[in-house]
C-alpha cells in the first residue's frame, strides 16, 4: 500500500457522514421545539383579586339566599352582614369575606348588601368587580 492510499483511509475514518450530521441537527431541532414553549413563563394573571372578589360576591349572593329561605323573608328584605354570617361555610364562626382590593380589609368597607332580590355589590371597584 502506498503512503496515499493510507491516508485516504485515515481521512476517511476520522469524519462523520453527511447521514448523521442530519441525525443529530433534526434531534436538536426537536429538543428545541419542545423546551421553547415551557421556556415562555408568563405573569401572574392580572385578575386574580378581580375573580376573588366576584367569587366573594356570589357566596355573600347564595349566604342571602339561603337566609332569606331559612327565616321566609321576602325578596325586599335587607340583611345585614351578621345574618349572612352562619351561611358564608368560612370556619366555625363563618368570617365574612372582604375585598382583595380593599385596603380596610373589611365586609363592611368592601361590599353593600341591597334587599334579597338585588345582588350584592363591591364598593371598591363597581364597576369591574361584578357578577
Amino acid at each position: 500500500m502506498s503512503q496515499l492510499d493510507m491516508l485516504r483511509k485515515k481521512i476517511k475514518m476520522g469524519g462523520f457522514t453527511v447521514t448523521e450530521i442530519c441525525i443529530v441537527v433534526v434531534l436538536i431541532v426537536l429538543l428545541a421545539v419542545v423546551t421553547i414553549p415551557t421556556l415562555n413563563v408568563k405573569p401572574p394573571r392580572p385578575h386574580r383579586a378581580s375573580n376573588s372578589c366576584i367569587s366573594n360576591l356570589r357566596i355573600i349572593d347564595n349566604a342571602e339566599g339561603q337566609w332569606a329561605l331559612e327565616f321566609h323573608k321576602q325578596k325586599t328584605d335587607t340583611p345585614a352582614g351578621s345574618d349572612l354570617q352562619p351561611y358564608m361555610g368560612r370556619g366555625s364562626a363563618g368570617e365574612l369575606p372582604c375585598c382583595p382590593e380593599d385596603p380596610n380589609q373589611s365586609f363592611d368597607t368592601s361590599y353593600s348588601l341591597h334587599n334579597v332580590g338585588t345582588k350584592p355589590t363591591c364598593k371598591i371597584l363597581p364597576t369591574i368587580h361584578t357578577f
